[in-house]
């Protein structure tokens, strides 16, 4: 179709030059952040289109949903798992992404480690972290995650790439700067080189902030 392919062309080509030039305005190279394309409400075409013009990071955050877009796209693309994991889903998640963006609890880091021991793999992981403290997120709080890192240090299988977090929505711009500021931080203090923050509202303030990985759905699409 090629409405939809103009569409989304013209989409992307505009969230990659805003992601430059917030990038620059941080004093880091315009290629600075990478873009996680979150299709959780698009199917096999919209990424194929996606695809073609160059995107290689796909975000599913729910195992039913991903499974057949994985099977029709393949494995020529990065899959990333980026919602809330139900430990008896661990072994799917496993098998079909090749990273899980949201690990939120030792308990989910335990199974994870299971699995990827029984199919043999290896799996790049980031950790959800709580930095604005609201009461309905999931992810370790900024405090716990010294505990949280040594206690992981003892799964061999699982690579801990990185933090991520999600600011409160639709919060003024000091706030945003402030959860993402204090995302980079931590990273910073314990040596992780990715930061998952931002998604469709706020990804620039994110990657001024220092955001190497923006989550954008619905501003691909619409």
């Amino acid at each position: 179709m090629p409405e939809l392919e103009d569409r989304i062309a013209r989409n992307l080509h505009a969230i990659q030059e805003r992601m430059a030039k917030a990038a620059e305005r941080s004093g880091r190279p315009g290629e600075a952040a990478r873009l996680i394309a979150v299709t959780k409400t698009v199917g096999p075409e919209e990424m194929r289109i996606l695809e073609s013009l160059g995107v290689s990071d796909f975000g599913e955050n729910r195992v039913e949903v991903a499974a057949p877009k994985i099977a029709a796209l393949g494995r020529a693309v990065r899959w990333h798992m980026i919602g809330s994991i139900q430990r008896r889903k661990v072994r799917d998640v496993v098998s079909l992404f090749d990273a899980v963006d949201s690990v939120d609890r030792l308990e989910l880091a335990e199974t994870l480690q299971k699995r990827c021991d029984e199919l043999d793999k290896r799996m790049p992981i980031l950790l959800e972290v709580n930095v604005s403290g609201e009461e309905q997120k999931h992810g370790f709080g900024p405090d716990s995650l010294e505990h949280a890192l040594a206690a992981l240090r003892a799964y061999d299988r699982l690579a801990i790439e990185g933090l991520m977090t999600m600011a409160p929505l639709d919060a003024p711009e000091s706030v945003l700067r402030a959860v993402f500021s204090g995302l980079r931080r931590l990273a910073d203090e314990y040596g992780l080189r990715e930061r998952s923050m931002g998604m469709t509202d706020d990804f620039e303030v994110a990657i001024e902030e220092g955001a190497t990985q923006v989550r954008i759905g619905r501003a691909l699409f619409t």
